[in-house]
Parts: structure tokens; sequence; C-alpha cells
């Protein structure tokens, strides 16, 4: 049970793992904590995450961990340091929610659900005295500091010692997080990099010389949705860096978007930002060389056509032979030299990442550099920030929910140390 003998009293403002990681370490220091957040309830995003099964984490050691936060590898590292893989499956555990590692190194828990662990989350927090304010949003400070909130009962005024925000970024708005606190924070003297979306989908552009951009009509009707797998994925970013994964992504009505694509998301989103388009190669069959690929292309097939031929060849049918019709000429088809180089290297154009809103995640936000070693920030000493709203960004596969309940830790003590202190 907490130390109910502490005066101080901190409000954390959202409830996603962040404002809960936040909440918790707070309440176990002893601190008076009230949570507040502009919905019904809490934690919505990190249902929705566990919809199709709740990727906690990933297994993989560090520093290979640390590499998947890009550039901002280095600050991340050091919340990891308080609070990694490994310990996010032990406190799962201690909420009485067993984990295990799939095929891929992604940790899930046995049942693969979001909502069990949740309700047991929150029922400890409780049982730690934090105390739970719904449908109030936050609308920044009054003139003497005192933290403005908007209920359905109009707006109010609360105070504390300490405020912890972890308000989400700007994806999926409709569950809370839209990105309404960005001028505030900018406001309060902090450095606000923009918001742009990570772990995206992207628009096609024309998918060869003379065709309109995007997929043809026949396409886009007959494969959107579908899967592409095996395939492997290989860009360059800006700065060389080059980028060359196998795994699977999903046609879309306007280009392509899952898993793979997500990997490859800040690469290609940076790379367009520059030249006003990202071109991206896929290998139709990672699994065979380009030697042998050229050998079956060029092998006498007789009175079929190529098509034939390619399927019984190479299994090259639907899905994948659509692909290289959109973006070979008949001629080019005809050709099987240059029809064995495409299926290595099939070309595609990206020409702009899709709305912020549809992201899974969000790039941008309060700068690293606005903050100290506890995400306290300097302009404004007692307020703390963490999880989506801080500027950086890291693929799916546990990597998010991991960073953003660790950057939880690190705001939610750094608090209770800035209270305990009597700053």
């Amino acid at each position: 049970m907490p130390n109910t003998s502490s005066p101080r009293r901190a409000i954390v403002i959202g409830g996603g793992p962040a404002g809960l990681m936040a909440a918790e370490r707070l309440a176990l220091a002893g601190v008076s904590v009230d949570l507040y957040d502009a919905m019904a309830s809490v934690g919505r995003k990190f249902l929705l995450a566990g919809k199709g099964g709740l990727n906690l984490t990933h297994s993989e050691a560090r520093p290979d961990f640390d590499t998947r936060y890009y550039e901002r590898q280095a600050g991340v590292a050091a919340w990891l340091d308080r609070f990694d893989g490994e310990a996010l499956r032990a406190w799962t555990q201690g909420l009485g929610v067993e984990t295990f590692v799939g095929s891929s190194g992604r940790v899930f828990p046995k049942d693969m659900k979001a909502a069990p662990l949740l309700r047991a989350w929150l029922s400890r927090l409780r049982g730690q005295g934090v105390r739970f304010h719904m449908r109030h949003r936050w609308l920044g400070w009054d003139e003497a500091g005192g933290v403005r909130l908007r209920s359905p009962d109009g707006e109010s005024t609360a105070t504390a010692d300490a405020i912890v925000l972890a308000l989400g970024g700007a994806s999926w708005p409709q569950l809370g997080s839209d990105g309404q606190w960005a001028p505030l924070l900018a406001q309060a003297g902090a450095a606000v990099a923009p918001l742009r979306a990570a772990n995206c989908g992207f628009d096609l552009g024309a998918p060869r010389e003379g065709a309109a951009s995007g997929w043809s009509p026949f396409f886009a009707e007959r494969f959107a949705g579908q899967p592409v797998k095996p395939v492997a994925l290989s860009a360059e970013g800006v700065d060389g860096q080059r980028f060359s994964r196998q795994g699977e992504f999903v046609v879309t009505a306007s280009g392509i978007e899952g898993s793979l694509v997500y990997a490859a998301s800040a690469l290609l989103r940076e790379r367009i930002a520059r030249d006003g388009e990202a071109l991206v190669h896929l290998d139709l069959l990672p699994g065979r060389d380009a030697a042998w690929v050229a050998e079956q292309v060029a092998h006498p097939r007789g009175s079929r056509s190529m098509s034939s031929h390619l399927k019984s060849r190479l299994n090259i049918e639907g899905l994948k032979a659509g692909l290289l019709h959109e973006v070979l000429t008949k001629e080019a088809y005809a050709d099987a030299a240059v029809l064995a180089r495409t299926l290595k290297a099939l070309p595609l154009r990206l020409v702009a990442a899709r709305p912020v809103a549809e992201a899974i995640s969000t790039a941008g936000g309060v700068t690293l550099e606005s903050l100290d070693e506890r995400l306290m920030l300097k302009a404004r000493p007692g307020v703390f920030v963490a999880g989506e709203m801080l500027d950086w960004e890291a693929p799916t596969g546990g990597y998010l929910l991991t960073a953003s309940m660790a950057s939880g830790v690190v705001a939610g003590e750094g608090a209770a140390a800035f209270l305990a202190s009597g700053a």
C-alpha cells in the first residue's frame, strides 16, 4: 500500500500505458495521484492493439533492441535501462498474466488478450489509491498555474505539486490521442517537432511511365486487402541507409501497408519529404537467386502463354502476376530478361504517407532536448512528459509499447523524486 502520510499530490493526464505506468510509480512512492482522461474509459488504444493479439514486447536482446529506435536510440536506451522488455514481462507476471515468446520473437500474453491485463492493472492502481476522472480534457494552465480541465459539467481547475502529461500522439484520434496538446506545450516553452505518421501505409505513384498514379482500377478492385508473401522489400534512405527485409505487406486501394512497410516507414517518409517520392523494390521470389530465376523464365515454353509459363515454372500467379502487369508494358513483359529482373526487383514509386489519423503511431512531439533526464520540462519545472507525446518512433513488434511504458516509469519516478526533494 502507498504511504498515505505524504502530503504531496500529483496529477497524471492521459490514461494510456505511459500515463498508467507513471501513476503506478507515483503511487508506489506514496504520492497521492489523480488521473484524468478525455475519454469515457482508459486504455482504449491499448485495447485496440490487443484485438489481434496483444504484442507486449520483443525478446530481442539489447543492444539490438535499442537500435529499433533509430536516431533516438541513445535517449530511449536510458529509459530501457530502467524498464526493458524483460522487466515488462516480469511486471506482467506480477499482475497474474503469463507471457510467451512467439516464433517471430514477439512476446504476447498466453491468452493473447489485452482486456484481462488492463482490468488487473486498473484494479491494482485503485488499490494503490489512484483516483480516476473520466471525460476530463486538458486545456492547459490558468494564470495561477492551475490545470484547466473541461468535463461534461463545465470547466474546472485542479492543482498539484507535479504533473505528468501522457496524452499520446495523433494517430487514431477517435480513441483520444488527437495531438491538440502540441500548441499548449509550445506555449509553455517546449520545443515540439511536427507530428508525422509512423508505422503507416503509403500511396502509390504511377506504376509505370505513362500510367496514372495508383493501381489500375482492375488491380485495386481485385487485389486490395490481399497480402503479398513471401516477399522482400528494399529501399534507400536520404542518408544512404539501406533497408532490406523479407516479410509480407498488404495491397490497399491506393498503395501498400502492413508489417514490412511499417518497418521501413521512417526511411520512406523521410525520402518522400526530401525528394517527393521513394522508390522501393520488391523481390517476389526471395528464396531464389537471380540466375535461377533468369534460367526459369528463359526456359522454352512452347505454345504456352507467358502467364502459364510463370505459373508452372515459378508459381507466379494471382497477386504477384498482377504486380508484374502493373509495372511492365506488354513489350517488357514479353522480354524474358526484363521479366526476370523485375521478378527480383519490381519497382514501386511511393509518393505520400497515409494521413496521421490512420497511422499506428506518430513521430515528432516534445523533443528530448526540451527535457531533463527525468523527462521534466526544462521550461516548466514540475511538469513531466511521457509516451508518444515525445519525439521518438519505433517499428511495430512490441518496441512501441515497451518504450512507452518505460518512459512512464522514468517520468513517474522522476516526478516522485522531484516531490521528495521538496522542489
